[in-house]
């Protein structure tokens, strides 16, 4: 009778899990989910109040990752010059890794791949969904190649001024407020972009509820990256005295000119040498344009909601990487510290698990075949990235066993499990951290003999993951002692 019980009990588990999976998986063409993709800019991990920063407010993103599936680690791989958005981008949207996709990285590599390979939302128009796009680009290709409708296009940043540089200066007065529309940057057409972006949004939903056709939604917001402008009502959320300043505060990062930031534009946004009152006023202004995304991200869900069409839709949520803004006495994005390579990414909808956390490590640009996958579109070849859907219905318990990081040929990083190695080849320099003891990447392991064994063990799989991602730096002749 035992044996009976436990072996209806494992039958009711097996059935209910192929369940699950085919429901997540694609479904016949009438039923098809519709997918909403949400984009930000320069947004760090650090980022949403109910996962690990109880300083900003996010409620609707909070609500988001209550409804869904938040992956608490996941990355970009890097860039291979300063505009890292370009890099991500161009990975997310062609599905390739990063050095795959820089040769990619011109009008006329990209449209030949876009007309042989097809880019994401192409594989997706094929598959029968009407295709639409407003926001931030930055991928080497006219949009309206690429997408059904296209709204607005926006550049890689609004236009910043002379004045929003090597700001603020304590005791003299402010060069220009984040609120001040005469500057243009966000307020440039009268309107703030991200505004633009949710009205844009808005009229997409209304059109795709009048008909039967799935839907993808390419959302794209400019915000958080500088300048960063929003209303003085959401400035006056983060009273400078209630801003903490980062545990891994530096005046000034030791190795910054020896890793390509001598003269990077990110990093003269404040001034040299760091202080506390200015890296807190750039964090306040940037808490607040995020403050200010997620009120417009609410009102999509809203009309989502209205729309009659939320039951069938799965809605992704990410960053195109992450950003310093002070921490290690770093502003900007190029670095391979945790604050700029990973991002928030949350997925939800039918089926989806709520409230679930995943822990293990993923790419941001997966999303890009989660969606094929969800759509019933079988993954095309060159496409390197992995579908989440697997690590979310239980069918894999990882999708990647180390994560890859680079910049240039002056930085690359190597993370497996809680070791992480970053390396600066120009001055054949490396460095270890053990992310569950020091999670803000402040204590350097690397000059501990204790450690050389493990050194050399990350050394060699960074090594693999160079052939993965069409990585042609030759780390052997820099770092022959690591062999």
């Amino acid at each position: 009778m035992k044996q009976s019980i436990l072996a209806k009990t494992l039958g009711l588990t097996i059935a209910a899990s192929l369940i699950l999976t085919r429901n997540l998986a694609a479904a016949p063409q009438h039923t098809k989910p519709n997918i909403i993709f949400i984009f930000a800019d320069d947004l760090c991990f650090r980022s949403i109040h109910c996962v690990n920063n109880k300083e900003i407010k996010t409620p609707n993103l909070d609500k988001l990752v209550q409804r869904g599936t938040y992956f608490t680690h996941a990355y970009n791989q890097g860039g291979w010059h300063g505009a890292i958005c370009v890099a991500s981008r161009a990975m997310l949207n062609t599905g390739r890794f990063l050095w795959y996709a820089q040769k990619l990285d011109n009008p006329k590599a990209m449209a030949k791949a876009a007309s042989e390979n097809k880019l994401w939302a192409e594989y997706l128009h094929d598959a029968g969904y009407d295709t639409y796009m407003s926001g931030k680009w930055h991928v080497k290709i006219n949009p309206e190649k690429v997408f059904d409708i296209v709204a607005h296009e926006r550049p890689g940043m609004p236009n910043q001024t002379k004045e929003g540089y090597f700001r603020p200066v304590e005791g003299q007065p402010m060069k220009w407020h984040p609120w001040d529309k005469k500057y243009g940057g966000y307020w440039k057409g009268g309107r703030h972009w991200s505004e633009v972006l949710k009205d844009d949004a808005l009229g997409f939903i209304d059109t795709a509820s009048k008909k039967d056709k799935p839907f993808f939604m390419y959302l794209a917001f400019n915000a958080a990256h500088d300048p960063r402008q929003s209303p003085k009502e959401y400035v006056d959320m983060y009273p400078l005295d209630k801003v903490s300043l980062p545990q891994s505060f530096l005046p000034e990062y030791p190795w910054r000119k020896d890793i390509g930031l001598r003269n990077m534009r990110d990093e003269n946004l404040a001034p040299f040498p760091r202080t506390p009152y200015s890296v807190k006023v750039n964090r306040q202004e940037y808490y607040a344009i995020i403050t200010h995304m997620d009120h417009q991200i609410g009102l999509i869900l809203d009309a989502l909601e209205k729309s009659g069409k939320a039951d069938n839709t799965y809605i992704f949520f990410t960053g195109d990487h992450g950003l310093s803004v002070g921490c290690h006495g770093l502003i900007g994005k190029q670095n391979l510290f945790d604050d700029s390579v990973r991002v928030p990414l949350l997925v939800c909808g039918p089926n989806i698990p709520k409230g679930k956390k995943i822990d293990s490590p993923a790419y941001l640009q997966d999303i890009m075949p989660t969606t094929l996958e969800l759509a019933g579109v079988k993954k095309p070849p060159q496409v390197q990235f992995k579908s989440l859907l697997p690590l979310i219905d239980g069918r894999r318990k990882s999708n990647y066993n180390a994560v890859y990081g680079a910049y240039m040929n002056l930085q690359r990083m190597i993370t497996v499990g809680k070791d992480k190695l970053i390396l600066y080849p120009a001055i054949k320099k490396a460095l270890l951290f053990d992310l569950h003891k020091d999670p803000l990447e402040m204590h350097d392991l690397s000059s501990n003999p204790e450690y050389r064994p493990l050194i050399k063990k990350l050394f060699h799989k960074l090594l693999q993951l160079q052939k993965h991602t069409g990585d042609k730096l030759d780390l052997t002749k820099i770092y022959p002692n690591l062999i």
